[in-house]
C-alpha cells in the first residue's frame, strides 16, 4: 500500500509538471508598439504577423498592440512606460530626450528602414514632375493657384499630416526649409486619408510614405528628376523604433526587433515599398 501511495503522488506529480510545461509553451507574450503611422499601418503590423506565425510554430502565442497615432504619442508611449517600442519617422527632439531623462529614460533609436516622403497629385493632373523650390511654395502658399505652375487654372487644395505626426516635421525641415505651412492646408490623421483626398480632387497635392504610392487615383511626383524611392531622393529619411537604452529589453521584444532587422524582415520592409537598411 506504501508503495502504492508513492505511485499515485508520483502521478500527481508529473501531471502538474506536464500541464504547467503546457501552459509555459502556451502562454501569451504581448508586444505593445506606439507611434508613426507610416511604420504603424502597413509595414509594422505585417512583420508583427509573420514573428507571430514564426513563434506560433515554437509554441509561443505573441500578440501584439500596435497603436499608429504619430510619431509624437510613441515617443511620449516610452516615457511613460506605456510602450515596449516608439515608431517614429523623426529624430527625437531635444524636449523629449530632456523629458525621458528626468523620468529615468534614456531614448535610443533602432533604424529599421528608410523611406521617401512622396509628393502626390491626382492622376489626371497634367505634371509628370516637380522642383524643391514648387513644392516649397505650394507648400508654405507662396503659389495657391496651379496656373502658375503647370499651366492649368484652379486652386491648389494642399493637404499635409497633422502637427503629431513626425512626417508634419520632417517635411516641414526638408521641403520647407523649416517656414510654417499654408494657413489654407489641410491636416489629415495619416497618409491613407491624404491618398484618399488627393485621388478625388484635380487640384489636391500631398505626400505620403512610399507604402502609399500604389494607392488608386495618385500620381507620384520626381522631385528635380529624382524618383521618391532612390536613396539620394531629396526628402528621404530613416524610420525608427524609440526604446528606453536604461532598461533591460524584454526577451520577447528584442526577439522582434532582430527580426525586423534580419533579411527576412527587410524583406517585408520593401515589400511595402520602404527601403532596406542591409
Amino acid at each position: 500500500m506504501k508503495i502504492l501511495r508513492i505511485t499515485k503522488l508520483s502521478c500527481v506529480t508529473a501531471l502538474l509538471s506536464f500541464f504547467n510545461a503546457l501552459s509555459v509553451a502556451n502562454a501569451a507574450e504581448k508586444i505593445v508598439i506606439k507611434g508613426s503611422d507610416t511604420l504603424g499601418a502597413k509595414m509594422v503590423p505585417q512583420l508583427a504577423e509573420e514573428f507571430k506565425a514564426i513563434k506560433a510554430k515554437q509554441g509561443i502565442n505573441v500578440t501584439f498592440e500596435i497603436a499608429a497615432e504619430g510619431s509624437s504619442t510613441g515617443i511620449a508611449a516610452v516615457i511613460d512606460k506605456t510602450a515596449d517600442l516608439g515608431m517614429s519617422s523623426r529624430d527625437a527632439k531635444g524636449t523629449e530626450i530632456s523629458k525621458g531623462l528626468l523620468a529615468g529614460i534614456k531614448m535610443e533609436p533602432i533604424t529599421v528602414a528608410k523611406d521617401g516622403i512622396a509628393i502626390v497629385v491626382q492622376d489626371n493632373n497634367p505634371m509628370d514632375e516637380i522642383s524643391a523650390r514648387e513644392v516649397e511654395k505650394i507648400f508654405t502658399g507662396d503659389v495657391e493657384n496651379w496656373s502658375a505652375i503647370n499651366g492649368k487654372p484652379g486652386s491648389i487644395s494642399v493637404y499635409t499630416r497633422n502637427t503629431s505626426s513626425g512626417t508634419y516635421a520632417v517635411f516641414q525641415d526638408l521641403a520647407l526649409r523649416k517656414r510654417d505651412y499654408a494657413s489654407s492646408s489641410q491636416k489629415m490623421a495619416g497618409n491613407e486619408q491624404i491618398a484618399s483626398e488627393v485621388a478625388k480632387n484635380t487640384n489636391g497635392i500631398g505626400y505620403v510614405g512610399l507604402a502609399y504610392l500604389g494607392s488608386p487615383g495618385l500620381k507620384p511626383l520626381p522631385v528635380d528628376g529624382i524618383s521618391p524611392d532612390n536613396p539620394d531622393y531629396s526628402f528621404a529619411r530613416p524610420l525608427y523604433y524609440f526604446y528606453d537604452a536604461k532598461s533591460e529589453m524584454r526577451p520577447i521584444v528584442k526577439e522582434f526587433v532582430d527580426f525586423c532587422l534580419s533579411p527576412k524582415g527587410q524583406e517585408i520592409v520593401q515589400s511595402v515599398y520602404f527601403i532596406s537598411i542591409l
